[in-house]
């Protein structure tokens, strides 16, 4: 017989600076709206309960001045301010929508804020344990760091991250991920296999800011099952009935089938604001279960690493991103979502930087001050 005729996904062929397609700033909007149907492996949960929002839109946040600018640019995709139920503003480009979801990036990380939480108030997990004592397969770029370092992207190793580098570590983390072809076919990389690889001279930051790694995250994320006994997938189940999420919650995977929670989770915006309410909730889910560790988040927002510009003001601790009430976290290629903690506010930004590489230094962080002001009364 005949073997069929084939061709190369068009969407995970690398082209041009290393850069998947879909990643690609040609094809970045689409990308963003779609990573759930575009990355090669996926996984979809429902909540049994929906958390039900009703619009009482307050006129005075559409009308200030940084509201009006950032909804405006051609990079805009979404905005959702929630407070107790209440949709107290909405918007969406004309090419996205609330029933759309969208990938969240580094967002995504703040699942892990809950799971280690949730285990290290129980006595499961050590902040001051060494990863090696959970893993001891894993390389000298873990070995040593102790939980809490890893939590607070404290650790000094080899992998890289910045957009701008072709030769960035990241871009072969983002093949084990699922999100561009592998190179050998053959030999496809998973995420435990990749992180398990990362080495070290020495792991100590002495820059005394933060050290940003997406591997970080599955590092936290296999101790987190090696530890509990069980599945991410079962937390996640967990994230999303406490939430009371609405559609559904897309988390890509590798071939494994293990979540990329350093970025792979998609949500509309709504769902995200629901989500960001179980800060607010300080980890109790809608029917009063408790899915993040109460005295582990308490010190999060005490404590943490400096962060660099353009989020100079905030501390990266335990996953998230804080200052003073404000909880939250930014991802790649424009957006961020954040919890007033005194208000009991949230709000949800979603965009599409669509320059070489999905980074801008004066972007972001002005649009993270405007969340600040229109969650704090």
């Amino acid at each position: 017989m005949t073997e069929p005729e084939t061709y190369r996904n068009p969407d995970l062929e690398v082209v041009a600076g290393n850069k998947s397609v879909w990643t690609h700033a040609d094809n970045r909007r689409r990308g963003w709206h779609g990573l759930h149907r575009i990355a090669r492996y996926t996984l979809g949960l429902r909540a049994a309960r929906v958390v039900r929002l009703e619009k009482r839109m307050e006129l005075r946040l559409a009308e200030l001045d940084a509201v009006r600018h950032f909804t405006s640019l051609p990079w805009f995709s979404a905005m959702v301010v929630v407070q107790e139920g209440r949709v107290l503003y909405e918007r969406y480009a004309p090419d996205f929508g609330p029933d759309r979801p969208h990938s969240i990036q580094s967002i995504s990380k703040t699942t892990l804020h809950f799971i280690i939480g949730q285990l290290v108030d129980a006595g499961v997990l050590s902040l001051s344990q060494r990863v090696g004592h959970y893993l001891p397969e894993v390389g000298t770029g873990y070995r040593d760091a102790t939980l809490q370092q890893v939590l607070n992207m404290d650790v000094v190793n080899e992998y890289t991250e910045d957009f701008t580098d072709p030769s960035a570590t990241y871009y072969q983390h983002e093949e084990a991920m699922g999100w561009r072809l592998p190179r050998d076919p053959a030999h496809e990389q998973t995420q435990r296999a990749f992180v398990a690889r990362i080495r070290s001279d020495d792991i100590e930051n002495r820059t005394g800011l933060v050290q940003y790694k997406d591997a970080n995250t599955d590092v936290l994320g296999w101790i987190a099952e090696r530890a509990s006994g069980r599945p991410l997938r079962a937390f996640l189940a967990d994230l999303v009935d406490a939430a009371g999420l609405e559609g559904a919650f897309h988390v890509t995977t590798d071939r494994d089938g293990v979540p990329a929670l350093d970025g792979g989770v998609c949500l509309t915006a709504r769902d995200l604001a629901r989500y960001m309410m179980l800060f607010v909730r300080r980890g109790r889910g809608i029917s009063g279960e408790r899915v993040a560790g109460p005295d582990f988040m308490a010190r999060t927002l005490a404590a943490g690493v400096p962060m660099s510009v353009p989020f100079d003001w905030i501390r990266y601790s335990n996953h998230t991103m804080v200052a003073g009430p404000y909880i939250g976290h930014g991802g790649w290629g424009g957006q961020y979502a954040i919890a007033n903690l005194d208000t009991g506010r949230v709000a949800v930004f979603f965009s599409v930087i669509e320059n070489e590489h999905a980074t801008n230094r004066d972007y972001l962080g002005p649009v993270v001050k405007m969340l600040e002001a229109v969650t704090a009364s």
